[in-house]
């Protein structure tokens, strides 16, 4: 199977690099196109397999997957120069960009389409990935999901639900970061070395992550393990519920869910 990757920004570079680290699909069965070689480049260097090019069409021509990594408002022009043919399957990555308008843009209403929502921990295999499908057969929704799941984990989800759910991962992933950026600076006035404290925050978030994902448990059960009556945890927990971390968190959420479509 052959694929084409339009656009190597960074979610294109992301997801190429995903792949080419996958067994799925040999990296040289992959093509990237962009119009500047810089960054082509960089992931030749990284993948040698990999097949780069300038040329959209070039790249398209062929392939069984056409990935669509550009900016929502590039993709019509980028569709209508790349004239895909229907038995192609069009996977795009542009949020806001709708089953029904990518059928308009490309003229074909039987053409099997995918909406997909990575976010950038899929170079390092770790990516929530969201999927929508359209006109796909369950053959193909499972051979996608089969994919992104070597990259992290990947979930089918109806297409009504992108735009709450992209909030909660692929801008979810910059909350969870600017949580480890605050504990690090909290930590660095109590002295600790910003490098140390980093690697401390980030494993104890992975760890964290790794409790909820690999047991049959939920947050609430896991945080009353760790505050013990009269003890340090529950004064933190408590200090960060008076300042309003969890309703902020929410309504961080929503906003970033209310601009999704």
């Amino acid at each position: 199977m052959k694929v084409a990757i339009i656009g190597a920004g960074n979610m294109g570079g992301a997801v190429a690099r995903g792949l080419a680290k996958g067994t799925f699909i040999p990296a040289g069965d992959i093509t990237i196109a962009n119009p500047s070689q810089g960054k082509l480049d960089k992931l030749k260097a990284e993948f040698p397999a990999l097949q780069v090019t300038n040329d959209n069409r070039e790249a398209a021509n062929g392939a069984d997957w056409v990935v669509l990594a550009v900016k929502p408002w590039l993709m019509e022009q980028v569709i209508e120069e790349l004239q895909l043919k229907s038995g192609q399957v069009l996977i795009s990555v542009a949020a806001g960009i709708s089953f029904w308008t990518l059928e308009r843009y490309t003229g074909n209403e039987g053409m099997t389409m995918f909406r997909l929502i990575p976010n950038t921990a899929i170079s390092e295999m770790q990516s929530m990935t969201l999927i929508a499908s359209h006109n796909a057969t369950p053959e193909q929704e499972q051979l996608l999901l089969d994919v992104f799941n070597q990259m992290g984990l990947a979930m089918l989800i109806p297409e009504g639900k992108i735009a709450a759910t992209t909030a909660m991962t692929s801008c979810g992933i910059a909350y969870a970061l600017k949580y480890i950026q605050a504990v690090m600076q909290a930590g660095i006035e109590l002295g600790v070395y910003p490098k140390d404290g980093m690697r401390m925050v980030a494993q104890s978030v992975k760890g964290a992550a790794e409790l909820i994902l690999n047991n049959d448990t939920h947050p609430s059960v896991e945080i009353d393990k760790v505050c013990t009556p009269g003890g340090i945890t529950i004064r933190g927990i408590n200090e960060l519920e008076h300042g309003g971390f969890t309703s902020t968190l929410i309504n961080a959420v929503k906003v970033s869910s209310c601009q999704g479509e």
